[in-house]
């Protein structure tokens, strides 16, 4: 089905162009209404198009509203200051829209759905354990796939792991040196993470330790056998520690192509840049200078020792994909530090030729009050602790409001209350703003919070379970009435969750779905407080039953977007 604002726009879009035939006008634009008083939804068309036409704009809006076509949508049409369109929908389209909510899907005519969006996040370095900074790339990514794919996208999610570079020769000389078997068998990337912090250590009083990591990375460079197998053992440690936490958090990928898969395309990329006169030779390196106006600093491609960098790398990335993808779309979730890096290498493929749309979804850094993490400072913070951290509070209170739950149950609520606590206390923020942690306020389960949505979802999964036990089951075929005006404020409100998407996914915002989420619960709830629903007449109790089933649904798959669990019973 259409979404309510395309139906609208249908509508006007008809009886403008009978109207002012011969004009080139500009879009319509539907926007739902600040205030219940002012309608349901409004355009500003009359003075969007008032030059167009050639008129004023209240008279306009005024020939729109007497001559509106013929439709079961709009109930009435009232204009407002210089010629607002204030739109009344229809009680009657309101309620069967709100009964078609989880049974039709949506079109979102208007998108340019073909081909793959690709999306690349999280990309944790191998061999060293994944912590909180490490938490918004991975859940901003996911969400942001969550939207696309819900709007019809197919979507590819990449996870652009850190597997190349001159740490491998130091984690070679570690592992040959310092190993703990025993240690390495319990866990290995912890036992990886310790053998390269010895590496430094030891390597501030034997300083030709550098020199032998250097050649030993030069070795795995060439093919050498023995520190290739290492290599590989080393990424496989590691994505088995990282898949736990992932399974854990309901998180997966389609791809791991790792600096590494693109390392043999990056002579060839070079190549081609200076062949197109792009990249120049200064100073034995290979360089791409931009025009002044751009404010962009020089690009080293290539070191003159040879090395390639993380330019080089993901223009190799985007070349690939232009290869080996019909390319929609290129996403990229990283922190605000890298805005520089993503300006420059979009630039360069710009440059190159290769036409396809490339966004860097930046966010801003999680940090403590006094600095940002820092693993020689010591201070951060695994991602795991805090998973088990999460789980461990909502025990505490899963056990305490419901000690008659089996340890089962009650573990399972703690680890999706726990999880899903972390995860909506950073995507409900802009994500643009800096996040300082705090362990009170990302596990907070009070407010505007995941468990106080989950508990929202719950306590209608109550209800609707104390109506079959009464033998009163949902029925779809009947008719939603609004007998208070709670009611056609929920369904109002329901009516809406496809262009928030719309919206959230345009941005790459998840706090939109959370603010949309956050106030369709407490809407319920007014709904729920002044309109009883079991001891009703049947008309009514059937009517509200339904509605308050759609408000599941939408709870339902909006935590799902966010990437959040819901639960039956809390």
């Amino acid at each position: 089905m259409l979404t309510i604002e395309k139906q609208i726009e249908i509508i006007l879009l008809e009886t403008v162009n009978n109207l002012y035939p011969d004009k080139d006008l500009k879009p319509i634009e539907i926007t739902v209404a600040t205030n219940e008083k002012f309608g349901d939804f409004q355009s500003n068309f009359a003075m969007m198009n008032s030059k167009i036409i050639g008129g004023n704009p209240r008279a306009i809006a005024e020939n729109v509203v007497n001559n509106i076509v013929e439709n079961s949508v709009i109930d009435k049409i009232e204009i407002a200051g210089p010629g607002f369109l204030n739109i009344f929908l229809k009680d009657s389209y309101l309620g069967d829209l709100v009964k078609k909510i989880s049974k039709e899907d949506y079109e979102f005519k208007g998108l340019n759905i073909e081909g793959d969006v690709i999306i690349d996040y999280s990309s944790p370095n191998i061999a060293k354990r994944m912590h909180i900074g490490h938490l918004r790339s991975t859940i901003i990514g996911d969400s942001i796939k969550r939207m696309y794919k819900y709007l019809g996208y197919n979507v590819v999610a990449d996870n652009h792991i850190g597997d190349w570079g001159t740490q491998f020769g130091k984690l070679i000389i570690g592992y040959r040196n310092w190993l703990n078997q025993e240690a390495y068998k319990e866990n290995a990337i912890e036992e990886l993470e310790r053998v390269y912090v010895e590496f430094t250590r030891q390597s501030e009083e034997n300083p030709e330790l550098e020199d032998q990591a250097r050649e030993e990375l030069k070795k795995l460079q060439d093919g050498d056998k023995e520190n290739y197998r290492l290599w590989q053992e080393f990424i496989k440690v590691s994505l088995d520690e990282y898949a736990k936490l992932y399974n854990r958090m309901g998180i997966n990928f389609d791809t791991y192509y790792g600096e590494s898969f693109y390392h043999d395309l990056m002579p060839g990329v070079v190549e081609e840049l200076e062949n197109k006169k792009i990249a120049v030779e200064d100073q034995g390196a290979k360089v791409v200078f931009f025009q002044e106006e751009e404010k962009l600093h020089p690009c080293i491609v290539q070191k003159k020792d040879g090395a390639f960098l993380y330019a080089t790398s993901d223009i190799a990335t985007v070349k690939f994909r232009l290869a080996n993808y019909n390319v929609n779309k290129l996403i990229y979730v990283t922190d605000e530090r890298q805005q520089d890096h993503f300006r420059q290498f979009f630039r360069i493929t710009d440059m190159l030729g290769w036409n396809v749309e490339k966004q860097h979804v930046w966010f801003g850094i999680m940090r403590f009050a006094d600095g940002v993490f820092s693993t020689r400072k010591g201070n951060v913070i695994r991602l795991e602790e805090l998973l088990d951290e999460g789980k461990r509070r909502a025990y505490e209170i899963v056990n305490e409001k419901n000690p008659e739950l089996s340890e089962e149950e009650k573990d399972n609520i703690a680890e999706v209350v726990g999880t899903g606590a972390i995860k909506y206390a950073d995507l409900s923020q802009n994500r643009q703003t800096a996040v300082i942690f705090e362990w009170d306020k990302i596990l907070s389960f009070e407010g505007n919070t995941a468990p106080y949505l989950q508990y929202s979802y719950a306590r209608i999964k109550s209800i609707l379970r104390r109506a079959k036990e009464q033998n009163k089951d949902v029925k779809e075929d009947v008719i939603i009435k609004f007998v208070d005006k709670t009611e056609r404020t929920l369904a109002h409100h329901l009516t809406q969750f496809p262009g928030v998407i719309l919206k959230a996914a345009d941005s790459c915002r998840p706090n939109l779905i959370a603010d949309y989420l956050f106030e369709l619960s407490k809407k319920f709830n007014s709904f729920y407080n002044a309109c009883p629903i079991l001891n009703q007449e049947d008309e009514i109790l059937y009517s509200r039953l339904l509605l308050a089933e759609r408000t599941a649904a939408v709870l339902k798959e909006g935590l799902n977007i966010l990437g959040i669990n819901t639960l039956e019973r809390m």
